[in-house]
């Protein structure tokens, strides 16, 4: 992997391919490995590049005092540094907060969003009471061996039809949790509401969402969907949260349309 630093943090990354520019923005207890099947898949035409967020993977650990909006600003000075121009964003789960509260601090940097099994930030899209579920579970869980978080976070993440390869494949990332990286996650998304970014969000939107998905089900895409103006809304067949690991070739051709149609 590359690396370069952003401030006082060593963020790691990696890019593929050449062409118009991808940034994929990894989901909270995971890091860029979890884009291994996009970098492959689409680096033919894009430029594909994936970071591990600060507290994850082989990045730094920020301040347990870091937030969303600590992240998006983390972000866009990476966007710079590394010399993309416009890219077009695309965040999973906690990622696809991030993309949000990104456009939101730096409308000018998107060229267009992806937003896959998607948030308006916890506060944003679930009930108050399973916000404070999942941020209580993340907070005993960071504390936790890997073993427990992985028992803890692997039946919620995929449909009971998922291979034994991608639950293996996911294991080994979530047991590399950083016990910071993942409080300061659970924080920053618990406390995000970005319902008020949707209706002002400008730039081509996709919404990619798995039909079985139990940690962002269908009524928070639907609300998403109502709410960002001429966002285009899939529902990927018989898979759960982690679409782009159970299925990731509808997941690429979906990506590859979107970003054909919108390269301008």
């Amino acid at each position: 992997m590359d690396e370069i630093k952003i401030g006082e943090l060593r963020i790691a990354f990696e890019i593929k391919g050449q062409g118009s520019p991808l940034v994929l923005l990894h989901g909270a207890i995971s890091d860029s490995r979890e884009w291994r099947r996009q970098l492959d898949g689409l680096s033919d035409e894009f430029t594909v590049v994936a970071w591990d967020a600060p507290g994850c993977g082989c990045s730094d650990d920020p301040p347990e005092t870091f937030r969303l909006p600590d992240y998006a600003d983390c972000l866009a000075a990476f966007i710079e540094e590394i010399g993309l121009v416009r890219p077009h964003v695309l965040g999973l789960s906690f990622g696809s907060g991030l993309a949000l509260e990104l456009y939101h601090r730096y409308p000018g940097i998107p060229r267009s969003l992806i937003l896959a099994s998607a948030y308006a930030g916890w506060a944003g899209s679930l009930p108050p009471e399973m916000v404070k579920e999942r941020l209580q579970q993340g907070l005993r869980l960071s504390e936790l061996p890997p073993e427990r978080v992985v028992d803890a976070f692997i039946p919620t993440h995929f449909a009971k039809s998922v291979s034994n390869d991608v639950i293996e494949e996911t294991a080994a990332i979530i047991s590399e949790f950083h016990p910071v990286g993942m409080r300061a996650m659970v924080l920053a998304f618990a406390e995000a509401d970005l319902r008020d970014v949707l209706p002002t969000i400008e730039v081509p939107t996709l919404l990619l969402y798995g039909e079985a998905d139990q940690r962002s089900p269908l009524d928070v895409a639907e609300n998403l969907h109502a709410s960002i103006p001429a966002s285009r809304l899939v529902i990927i067949p018989g898979v759960g949260h982690q679409s782009n690991l159970e299925a990731p070739e509808i997941f690429n051709a979906e990506v590859r349309s979107f970003l054909r149609a919108n390269q301008n």
